[in-house]
C-alpha cells in the first residue's frame, strides 16, 4: 500500500518564522525528481530543502504529477506546495524509513521509523533498509527499535504517523488531501502556533487501527479548522503524554481551537485523552458535524495516568447515526482498583456542553472515581433523540439547563453517587410508562426546578438509595405528571418544596 498526499497546497512552515527570502521557489524537477512516479524521489526532495535552507528558506514546488518518495524531513523556513493536480505517494519499503529518528508513540517517547513527514528541532539524518509495514516485530532484526522505556512499549513494532513535527513553531497545513496513514496523520508534538485548515483525510475503516486523524500532543496554541475527516480511529484526539512518560515532561496541551469540522467514520469525533498525563486545558470544540462516528464528544482516562483535563468548552454540534455516546467523560477507560489520590490519580473538571442536538444510541456517560469524582460539569440547551439517555455516577456540582433527551428505553437522566446536581428544565418528549423523566440513587443535595413534564409522564422524579437526601423542588409544574416524585421506602430524608410547584 502507498501513503498519498494529493492535489491542492499544502504548506508546512516549521521553526521560527518566515524568512525574507521564502517567496523563492525550488522546483523538484529540477533537481532531479521525476512526476511519473518512475523512480524515487527522496534524494531530489532533500537537495531542494537544502538549496532553499542555504538562502534562508523558500518553497518546494511539486508541479502536477505523480511523484514516489521517501520520508520527507524539513527545516526552518521552509514551505511545500503540492499544486493541483500533484500527488506525493510515500513508499511502503522500510529501507526509506531509516534510521530511527526521535518519535513519540501514543504518548510515550520512543526511537522509531521516520514519519513521512518530519521536522525535529536537532535536524536529522538519512539511512536505509528493512521489509514492508505489515511484517510484525518478530520478523524484524530486533536492534532497529530502540525505545525510551521498554516497559511502557509492548507492541514492538511502531508504525510512523504520516505528518510528525517535533519541538517546532509556526506551522501551517493547508488544502491537502492525505490517504491511507500507516498510523496517526497529522501529530505535531511539543509544537507551538499549528494551524491545520480545509484538510481532507480518507484513511480506511476496516482493519486500520489506530490511524486517527488529527492528534496534536503536548502542543500549545492549535487551531483546527475546515476539515473533513473519515478514519479507522478517533477523528481528532488532543493528547499530552501517557503515564510516568508523561509526567515527567510534564508538557501540557493548551489553547486549541477546533470548529467548522466534518467528521464522518471514527471511533470519536473529537476526543481528548487517553494520553493525558500532562494536563490539557483551554480547550473550544465548535460548529461542527459528527455523522457516523462511534461517538460525539470523548474525554478518557483511568488511574495511572495522572494529569488534569480542565477548561474545555463545547458548543453548537450535530451529531447523527452516533453508535454510542454522544458525550463520554470516563475516568475509568481501563479497569482498575480504587487507590490513594496521588499523582497517579486524573481529574476531569470544568467542562461545559452547550447546543447540541442529534439521534444517538446513548445521550451521555460521565463515570468518575470514587476517590476523585468528576466535577463541575454543565449541560445548556441540549436536544437529542437516544436509546438511553443520561448516566452520571461519581460525580459533584453537575448541572443541566434546557435539556430535551427523549429515550426508547430507561429514564432521561440517572444519576448515581453524584453531589450537588442541577436539573432546570429536563424533559421528555415521550414519556415512558414504565420509566421516570429522572432517576436518583444515593444523589445528595439536589434542586430540580422549572419542571414541565409532557401529558403522558407517568413518575417525572424517583429517588431512591439510603444516601439520598437534601432534594429540593422549586417552581415545577407537575400537572401532566400522574406521579410527579415517587420516594422509594429506603429515602429516610422529606423533600423540600420552596415555592411555586403545582
Amino acid at each position: 500500500m502507498k501513503y498519498i498526499l494529493k492535489h491542492l497546497i499544502v504548506l508546512l512552515l516549521t521553526s521560527f518564522g518566515i524568512s525574507a527570502n521564502a517567496q523563492d521557489y525550488y522546483n523538484v524537477l529540477t533537481y532531479g525528481a521525476k512526476n511519473d512516479s518512475s523512480k524515487l524521489a527522496t534524494t531530489a526532495i532533500k537537495n531542494a530543502i537544502d538549496a532553499a535552507v542555504k538562502k534562508g528558506g523558500g518553497t518546494i514546488y511539486f508541479p502536477a504529477g505523480k511523484y514516489l518518495t521517501g520520508p520527507i524531513h524539513l527545516k526552518s523556513n521552509i514551505t511545500i506546495l503540492i499544486d493541483a493536480g500533484a500527488e506525493l505517494h510515500f513508499s511502503d519499503d522500510f529501507d526509506q524509513y531509516l534510521p530511527m529518528v526521535k518519535s513519540r508513540y501514543e504518548g510515550v517517547d520512543v526511537t522509531s521509523f521516520s514519519p513521512l513527514f518530519y521536522a525535529y528541532k536537532e535536524g536529522y539524518k538519512e539511512g536505509q533498509a528493512r521489509s514492508k509495514w505489515q511484517l510484525k516485530f518478530d520478523e524484524l532484526n530486533k536492534d532497529i527499535l530502540l525505545p525510551d522505556d521498554p516497559k511502557q512499549m509492548k507492541r514492538g513494532f511502531l508504525r510512523p504517523p504520516f505528518i510528525q513535527f517535533m519541538y517546532s513553531k509556526n506551522i501551517l497545513i493547508e488544502g491537502i488531501t492525505i490517504r491511507n496513514s500507516p498510523f496517526w496523520t497529522v501529530n505535531p508534538e511539543f509544537c507551538e502556533n499549528v494551524k491545520v485548515h480545509a484538510v481532507t483525510i480518507f484513511n480506511p475503516h476496516k482493519n486500520a487501527p489506530n490511524t486517527d486523524g488529527i492528534n496534536p500532543e503536548s502542543c500549545k496554541n492549535v487551531h483546527i479548522s475546515d476539515c473533513h475527516i473519515s478514519v479507522g480511529d478517533d477523528c481528532i484526539t488532543i493528547k499530552s503524554g501517557k503515564d510516568g512518560p508523561g509526567r515527567k515532561m510534564a508538557t501540557p496541551a493548551e489553547n486549541h481551537t477546533i470548529t467548522n469540522c466534518t467528521m464522518l467514520s471514527g471511533h470519536g469525533g473529537v476526543v481528548i485523552g487517553s494520553e493525558m498525563s500532562g494536563d490539557v486545558r483551554k480547550i473550544t470544540i465548535s460548529n461542527c458535524v459528527f455523522d457516523g462516528t462511534d461517538r460525539g464528544i470523548r474525554i478518557k482516562s483511568a488511574r495511572g495516568r495522572g494529569g488534569i483535563v480542565e477548561e474545555i468548552r463545547v458548543s453548537n454540534i450535530v451529531m447523527k447515526n452516533i453508535k454510542e455516546q454522544a458525550i463520554v467523560l470516563d475516568l475509568q477507560y481501563a479497569k482498575t482498583t480504587v487507590e490513594p489520590v496521588s499523582e497517579r490519580t486524573p481529574r476531569f473538571r470544568n467542562i461545559h456542553f452547550s447546543n447540541i442536538t442529534g439521534q444517538v444510541n446513548q445521550a451521555a456517560y460521565l463515570n468518575g472515581l470514587e476517590e476523585m469524582p468528576i466535577e463541575n460539569i454543565t449541560f445548556s440547551d441540549i436536544n437529542l433523540d437516544a436509546k438511553s439517555g443520561v448516566n452520571i455516577s461519581n460525580s459533584n456540582r453537575i448541572e443541566f439547563h434546557n435539556v430535551q433527551i427523549n429515550t426508547e428505553i430507561g429514564a432521561g437522566v440517572i444519576a448515581s453517587k453524584v453531589n450537588y446536581l442541577t436539573l432546570d428544565n429536563v424533559k421528555t418528549y415521550t414519556p415512558l410508562s414504565n420509566s421516570p423523566v429522572l432517576d436518583l440513587r444515593n444523589v445528595n443535595d439536589a434542586f430540580i426546578y422549572n419542571a414541565n413534564p409532557y401529558v403522558g409522564t407517568n413518575t417525572y422524579l424517583r429517588l431512591s438509595g439510603v444516601e439520598t437526601k437534601n432534594i429540593t423542588l422549586g417552581n415545577n409544574n407537575f400537572r401532566n405528571a400522574k406521579t410527579p416524585v415517587k420516594k422509594e421506602a429506603e429515602v429516610k430524608e422529606e423533600i423540600t418544596v420552596i415555592s411555586g410547584d403545582k
